[in-house]
């Protein structure tokens, strides 16, 4: 299928590794320019390489530095020609208990979680509705819908998020002009994430890693964990010209791990 989506310009935020990083190698396939974001430069440019050499008919773009800052959020906005897609992402806030964090702790979460996209959205979701097209996907979590508990931070701020995005994608200056803004809500992906969470599991219960991950694994009704590039397809397909109709909305991708009906 052709997601007619050559020579558009992805911004692709925490793209050096993980679900980012899948995201965008989806959008290069595609013949998509990306400009990529991430805090590491090592890691960063190495993924920037990775990029190209998939696709050199494509631009990419690698911009380090940290996108929760104004400072980080104006740098990669000024090396993209324009934002046709905007994909939104950022490292989770760490587990633990409630009772642990204070003010500083939420604010963060909310900085990166919450008001980066939101930010992110208002500097880019005008001018796409002038040019008649517009993709923007969250990476949120699975668990917005059925949370964690020991990821409070994550759940307040990805919950808070996917309330705000519910009322913007509705606007109809931005869905009459084919601008969509949709939520991607993983559940257990095979990536560094998943294993800096699985370890606090892992401290509260003294068992060894490969054994905590092995009954997550048979917990969840496929057996297994998400592969990254099966999150990035979703994430192509729902930047695609073929999902205009598709907006507001929270997609799932858990491997069927979230039990409810709704």
């Amino acid at each position: 299928m052709d997601l007619g989506l050559q020579g558009r310009w992805a911004l692709v935020c925490a793209a050096s590794r993980g679900l980012g990083k899948a995201c965008a190698a989806a959008l290069v396939r595609e013949g998509v320019h990306v400009v990529v974001t991430a805090r590491g430069a090592d890691a960063l440019e190495a993924t920037a390489a990775g990029l190209r050499a998939a696709n050199p008919g494509v631009e990419v773009r690698a911009v380090a530095g940290d996108i929760t800052t104004p400072a980080g959020r104006a740098a990669a906005l000024a090396a993209c020609p324009q934002v046709d897609i905007l994909v939104t992402n950022a490292g989770g806030p760490p587990p633990g208990d409630f009772r642990d964090w204070d003010r500083d702790a939420w604010i963060a979460a909310l900085d990166a979680n919450m008001l980066t996209p939101i930010e992110l959205m208002k500097a880019t979701v005008d001018a796409m509705a002038e040019r008649g097209f517009g993709r923007v996907v969250n990476i949120t979590s699975g668990a917005v819908k059925a949370p964690i508990d020991i990821l409070g931070l994550s759940n307040g701020a990805r919950t808070g998020l996917t309330g705000f995005v519910a009322g913007l994608a509705r606007q109809p200056r931005l869905a009459s002009r084919n601008v969509t803004i949709n939520n991607l809500l993983p559940g257990p992906f095979e990536t560094d994430r998943l294993r800096a969470t699985m370890a606090g599991l892992v401290q509260k219960s003294g068992r060894p890693l490969d054994d905590v991950l092995a009954e997550r694994r048979a917990q969840n009704p496929t057996r297994r964990f998400g592969a990254p590039d099966e999150f990035g397809a979703l994430c192509a397909f729902v930047c695609s010209v073929h999902a205009g109709y598709l907006t507001g909305q929270n997609l799932l991708i858990d491997g069927g791990a979230y039990p409810g009906t709704f």
